[in-house]
């Protein structure tokens, strides 16, 4: 269960995000490792990826859809917008050590898509969870 303190973490975390990364990455241990395995990028230690955000050359915005843990995993569902664009789905899986900061972190973004009507016939009447970015 994600307690109301790590929750207000990460919240803050990605309140942050694009905007002072000094406070956005307090939720990381020194060491950490954080991949985008769509793109094959690994980056080790949090002074590398806390930099190349720095230089990040779009504006970022998120917007937190659920938030779930398991033992030292957490599972964030979000939406990113960037430079004010169409929000894209994300999930970001966050593997914890025993003070609660991320050690390990993978980032996978992606756009959403309109279900094919084909798969009605087996589709349930009440949809996914919808949140919106509005």
């Amino acid at each position: 269960m994600l307690d109301s303190r790590l929750r207000a973490q990460l919240e803050r975390h990605w309140q942050y995000s694009g905007k002072d990364e000094d406070i956005a990455h307090e939720i990381y241990a020194e060491d950490a490792v954080l991949e985008f395995p769509q793109g094959g990028e690994r980056y080790e230690g949090i002074e590398n990826f806390r930099e190349w955000r720095r230089r990040y050359p779009a504006d970022v915005a998120f917007k937190i859809r659920r938030l779930n843990r398991h033992g030292d995993l957490v599972v964030a569902e979000l939406f990113i917008s960037y430079d004010g664009g169409p929000p894209m789905y994300t999930v970001n899986l966050m593997e914890l050590d025993s003070d609660d900061l991320v050690v390990h972190e993978r980032i996978y973004i992606m756009e959403g898509w309109a279900a094919p009507e084909w798969r009605a016939p087996w589709r349930s009447a009440t949809p996914a969870d919808s949140v919106t970015w509005d």
